[in-house]
């Protein structure tokens, strides 16, 4: 980055402390809008090119790649498990479709029950849902059981009923929360747990609190983007000024938005095109993405209330999952990353890779946070042959390629 742009980012963060002191969040929206030029960086240029296009012209654009781009639409056998404080989660359930139809009779022996099928468990991150693992639902459709969940306040979850009691959301809660889907979707049978990001942290969080459920049915986990703990040293690629002025005053004034979340979501709407930007340089790398996969990753987003936003962000800071890891060790693991990823560094898989030696570590070259979005074949390559080394599918060659414009099959 360019001391020019350096010194921009410094000067735009100046300001934004300047706006929290004298106006005291009376104008929410507009303040908001100032930290979001802070935490993007160098991606406000990617906005300023955007404005020079007319908002009609870019409306359209937006609902045509929406038209285009099937991602998300996939649907499984929906179903709710109740956390602990009585908020409801919502999942879905892919079942295996045996190939000619009809599954043959099977001869059993009195008494004696065929084994419960592997269960590949997939949990999403901050801001996402269960749709952010479109292409490898996709890919595993119909090879191997799977379930699809949305984390509490995310997705068709239920808002958090604790944290409208003003309990604030930690990510051991979310490790509960993930033991409630598994009691209620896969009460049996060995699993596989699959975690992007707080996905990540939150199966760490279930093998912190549930050592014996590792110990007794997992058989595999891969942890993508994610991170054990140390989260508060993350710079997000900006310059020692941005960053120190970021975290001084993002918790006060993400608490602020959150407080005021009507008038915040109206000026993320009226600011469409300059948070499209900010989205698009914290989830990928690339420079020639798929418009349409970019335009995927904003609508999930998007769909996440600022006021879950706020609530979320404080559990980063506190998130240290060192110890849990080994609990995972002896078994087959998986850790992925991106090179450039700004959110959770490649420098945290390779924490984790350290403290699992046995673990397969890739790094994924021009690879953001979104890595699984991105580059889909890559990550879904990988998961297939962790599948297999688990025994959850029989070869990774029954995995279907499926690439970021390649349609579902019509599924």
């Amino acid at each position: 980055m360019s001391e020019t742009s350096t010194g921009g980012a410094a000067r735009a963060a100046s300001t934004a402390v300047s706006a929290v002191s004298t106006a005291n969040w009376r104008r929410a929206g507009v303040a908001g809008v100032a930290i979001g030029v802070v935490a993007a960086g160098a991606a406000a240029g990617v906005a300023v090119e955007r404005l020079t296009v007319g908002r009609g012209m870019r409306k359209k654009a937006r609902l045509a790649l929406d038209a285009a781009g099937p991602y998300g639409a996939l649907r499984g056998m929906p179903g709710r498990a109740t956390a602990e404080d009585g908020t409801e989660l919502y999942y879905e359930v892919d079942e295996t479709d045996p190939a000619g139809g009809e599954a043959p009779r099977r001869r059993r022996l009195f008494g004696r029950r065929s084994p419960a099928p592997v269960t590949v468990v997939f949990s999403h991150g901050y801001c996402l849902s269960q749709d952010a693992w479109h292409f490898q639902r996709a890919a595993l459709r119909s090879v191997v059981r799977t379930v699809h969940w949305d984390q509490r306040s995310h997705g068709r979850s239920e808002r958090g009923r604790a944290q409208a009691d003003g309990v604030p959301v930690d990510i051991d809660q979310l490790g509960r929360d993930l033991k409630a889907v598994i009691d209620a979707a896969a009460p049996e049978g060995p699993l596989v747990l699959v975690g992007h990001s707080m996905g990540g942290m939150t199966v760490m969080a279930l093998a912190d609190q549930y050592p014996e459920l590792i110990r007794d049915r997992v058989v595999g986990v891969a942890l993508v983007g994610t991170s054990s703990g140390r989260l508060g040293e993350v710079n997000f690629g900006l310059p020692t000024a941005g960053v120190n002025v970021v975290r001084r005053v993002l918790p006060g004034v993400l608490n602020a938005l959150g407080a005021r979340a009507e008038l915040v979501e109206r000026g993320r709407r009226a600011t469409a095109d300059l948070f499209a930007g900010i989205i698009k340089r914290y989830s990928f790398a690339s420079r020639d993405v798929d418009p349409a996969v970019a335009r995927f990753a904003e609508r999930l987003i998007e769909a996440t209330p600022i006021d879950v936003v706020a609530e979320f962000y404080p559990a980063f800071q506190n998130h240290d999952k060192a110890e849990a890891l080994k609990h995972f060790a002896g078994l087959p693991v998986l850790v992925l990353a991106g090179d450039a990823d700004l959110v959770t560094p490649s420098e945290h898989s390779e924490a984790i890779g350290d403290a699992l030696p046995d673990a397969e570590l890739v790094i994924v070259p021009e690879a953001g946070h979104l890595v699984m979005m991105e580059h889909p074949e890559t990550v879904t390559d990988r998961l297939a042959d962790l599948l297999t080394r688990a025994g959850a599918v029989a070869s990774a060659a029954t995995v279907r390629s499926y690439g970021s414009t390649a349609p579902p099959d019509g599924r």
